[in-house]
C-alpha cells in the first residue's frame, strides 16, 4: 500500500509518518519547502506544493490512502487571505487530485477550531455545528470550509473521512507549533505571566493513532473528534515546574486584562519580528467549550488519550534532548 502524506514535516505530520513506518507501511513524504523532522525516517520525500494542482497530481499518482495535513495555522485577524488560498483552495486541490488520481481514501486533518463553541456548558460532540460567522477569526473559518470542500468530494465518490484534533502537544515538535513555544517559554521561565484560563490539550502521538485505525476501518464520510484533556494554564505551569524544577509564574492575569493588552503585545511581537502567542484569538481560546467529547472515537476506534502529565514528560523531555530547554535542565520523572 503506498501512503501519501501532506503537510509531513509538521507536527502532527511527522508523528504520523512515524507510526506508519513503524507499522511497515510505504509513505511518500510531502513538503513544501521545510523538511525538518523526516531527516532519517526512511520515506520517500516530494516536493509538492498544495497550491499547485499540477504537483499534487504527480505526487498521488499510485497513491491508495492521502492523509491532508498540510495547512497555515493562525492566531491573527488578519490573515484571511493566506487561510483561504492555502487551508481552502489547498483542499480542494487536494481533493480533486484524489478522484483524478483514484486515491482509494482521504484522510483530511481538519480542527476542534472549527466547530461552534456554543454552548459552552453542554458537551461539544461530532454533531456540532461548523462556524460560518464572519464575528469567527479566520483560521476558524477555513477549517470549517475544508470541511465542506471535502463533503463535496464525497458526493462525487471520494472515500474520505474527517479527523478534528484539540489543542495538540507532544513529541517531536520540529518548529515548534505555537503551543511548544508557549510550552517552552515555561519551561524556560520566559513566560512572567499565566492567564486565566484553559484548553483541551491532546498528545500529538494519540491523534495519529487515532488517524492511522480510522483510516483502516471508518465508513465513508465518518468524523472523530480526537479529544485529550482540559487543563489551565495555572495546572500547566505547576505540572511543568514539578517536573523542571523550574518556577511556575506567579502571577494568573485576569482575562479582561490579557484582552486589553493583547492588541499592543502582538503589535509589539511583530515589530520585533516575533511569532505572536498571545493574541486576542488565541486568548479566546483559552475560554472555548471545556466539554470536548472524544466518545465517538472511543465506541469506533478504540481511541483512548494518555495522561496529560505523561504527555508533559514526553515532550519536555525531546526538548530536552533538542537542547531547547535552557540552563542545562534536567527534566525530572
Amino acid at each position: 500500500m503506498k501512503i501519501v502524506v501532506t503537510g509531513a514535516s509538521g507536527h502532527i505530520g511527522n508523528n504520523l509518518i512515524r507510526n506508519l513506518v513503524s507499522e511497515g507501511q510505504s509513505v511518500r513524504a510531502l513538503a513544501h519547502t521545510d523538511q525538518r523532522g523526516l531527516e532519517g525516517l526512511g520515506v520517500e520525500i516530494v516536493q509538492a506544493d498544495i497550491c499547485d494542482p499540477d504537483s499534487l497530481r504527480r505526487a498521488f499518482d499510485g497513491a491508495d490512502v492521502v492523509y491532508h495535513l498540510a495547512a497555515v495555522v493562525s492566531i491573527l485577524k488578519h490573515e484571511w487571505h493566506m487561510v483561504e488560498s492555502v487551508n481552502i483552495i489547498g483542499t480542494r486541490n487536494v481533493v480533486e487530485a484524489c478522484l483524478r488520481c483514484g486515491v482509494k481514501r482521504l484522510v483530511h486533518f481538519s480542527s476542534i477550531h472549527a466547530m461552534m463553541q456554543e454552548p459552552l456548558d453542554m458537551p461539544l460532540d461530532e454533531s456540532r455545528s461548523l462556524v460560518e460567522s464572519l464575528h469567527n477569526p479566520p483560521y476558524d473559518r477555513s477549517k470549517a470550509a475544508t470541511e465542506k470542500e471535502v463533503r463535496r468530494g464525497i458526493e462525487k465518490g471520494l472515500d474520505a473521512i474527517i479527523i478534528n484534533p484539540t489543542a495538540v502537544i507532544g513529541p517531536y515538535d520540529t518548529q515548534p507549533s505555537h503551543l511548544g513555544a508557549a510550552l517552552l517559554s515555561m519551561a524556560n521561565k520566559k513566560m512572567v505571566a499565566l492567564v486565566d484560563g484553559g484548553f483541551d490539550w491532546v498528545d500529538v502521538r494519540d491523534v495519529a493513532d487515532g488517524a492511522i485505525k480510522a483510516a483502516k476501518q471508518a465508513p465513508t464520510g465518518s468524523k472523530y473528534l480526537l479529544s485529550g484533556h482540559w487543563v489551565s494554564l495555572r495546572h500547566m505551569a505547576d505540572i511543568i515546574a514539578e517536573i523542571t524544577g523550574v518556577p511556575a509564574p506567579g502571577f494568573v492575569c485576569p482575562m479582561w486584562m490579557a484582552q486589553l493588552g493583547a492588541p499592543i503585545v502582538t503589535t509589539y511581537d511583530r515589530m520585533f519580528g516575533r511569532r505572536p502567542l498571545y493574541t486576542s484569538i488565541s486568548l479566546n481560546a483559552l475560554h472555548s467549550n471545556p466539554y470536548i467529547s472524544h466518545e465517538k472515537g472511543t465506541r469506533e476506534l478504540g481511541y483512548e488519550p494518555r495522561p496529560f502529565r505523561e504527555t508533559i514528560i514526553d515532550t519536555l523531555k525531546w526538548f530536552e534532548q533538542c537542547g531547547k530547554l535552557e540552563h542545562n535542565l534536567k527534566v525530572k520523572q
